[in-house]
């Protein structure tokens, strides 16, 4: 008994000297991360694969732990709004359909980071990222009274209408895939700065509200919103010299084939806890050792 209880405390104790020095090579590989630029989107009322065309601004707050001099565990907490309209549209039967959204994207996203040189060596390197993220959108649009109206409630194409059971209201909380590349400079030791395109494809042709067809005028007016969806749904009457009668059921809206995608772009700011025990590049000298990094991390 005596020999297991011995055995016991040995363990504990080295679990905690262990659990310590754990902690401290992450906090020692730990950098704070910020970006801030612009968000934008793809989709029936945006078909740029990738535009400034009526973006929004967007920020993110983070860090990163380095796991090799190259190759980095990234997390994210980014907000940006994504809008469109119809009257930007190349295409005369958008500019006449009139339709219009905006929506806030909050995202929270964790990538692998995979520098392409030594950035302590190189000062510079380009680098790419792919990972998953969770985010949470819902779309708006203002009415032709000036009220703003959210716009999954009203089930615009017919959803949660027991006429169409096979549509579904779409989810406002979902997961889609992150990727992209960027570039970045060594300032110092510890602060980098850079700029990178971040890609999300989605699982979801509703960032927009609009997907696949029109539903039937009299279905939706039956609902309890009234004539509201129908009027959200369409609205080329708004339009100067537009047409103000509404689509016949199952005429084409939107495209279901294709999946919406949000992305950013800007300036990210890297600040390390901690300077490494490695010199910065060209620049020479020392670096105070502080808590220094094993010798293979950035």
């Amino acid at each position: 008994m005596k020999k297991i209880i011995f055995a016991t405390c040995c363990l504990f104790a080295y679990g905690q000297i262990y659990s310590q020095g754990f902690v401290r090579k992450v906090i020692e590989r730990f950098s704070f991360e910020a970006f801030g630029g612009l968000a934008n989107y793809q989709g029936e009322l945006q078909e740029n694969g990738y535009t400034f065309s009526q973006a929004k601004p967007a920020i993110a707050l983070g860090g990163n732990i380095a796991i090799t001099d190259k190759v980095y565990l990234r997390g994210l907490a980014t907000v940006g709004t994504i809008q469109a309209s119809d009257k930007y549209s190349s295409s005369l039967a958008k500019r006449q359909r009139n339709l219009d959204f905006g929506s806030r994207v909050y995202d929270a996203s964790a990538t692998i980071v995979y520098d392409i040189f030594d950035v302590l060596e190189k000062r510079y390197t380009p680098y790419v990222f792919a990972g998953i993220s969770f985010f949470h959108f819902s779309p708006y649009t203002t009415d032709s009274s000036g009220s703003k109206r959210w716009l999954q409630p009203y089930g615009t194409e017919g959803q949660g209408y027991p006429q169409y059971p096979e549509r579904q209201r779409y989810k406002l909380d979902q997961f889609s895939l992150p990727f992209g590349a960027g570039v970045k400079f060594a300032v110092n030791e510890r602060v980098t700065l850079g700029w990178e395109f971040r890609f999300n494809k989605t699982f979801t042709d509703y960032l927009d509200d609009v997907s696949t067809t029109y539903a039937d005028y009299n279905v939706l007016i039956s609902g309890p919103h009234g004539t509201k969806p129908a009027e959200l749904a369409y609205r080329g009457g708004e339009v100067k010299n537009g047409n103000p009668v509404y689509p016949v059921a199952g005429s084409v809206r939107g495209n279901p084939k294709t999946k919406d995608w949000y992305y950013f772009s800007g300036i990210t700011v890297t600040y390390r806890l901690f300077k490494s025990d490695r010199t910065l590049g060209r620049l020479g000298g020392g670096s105070a050792p502080g808590l220094a990094c094993p010798r293979n991390v950035y």
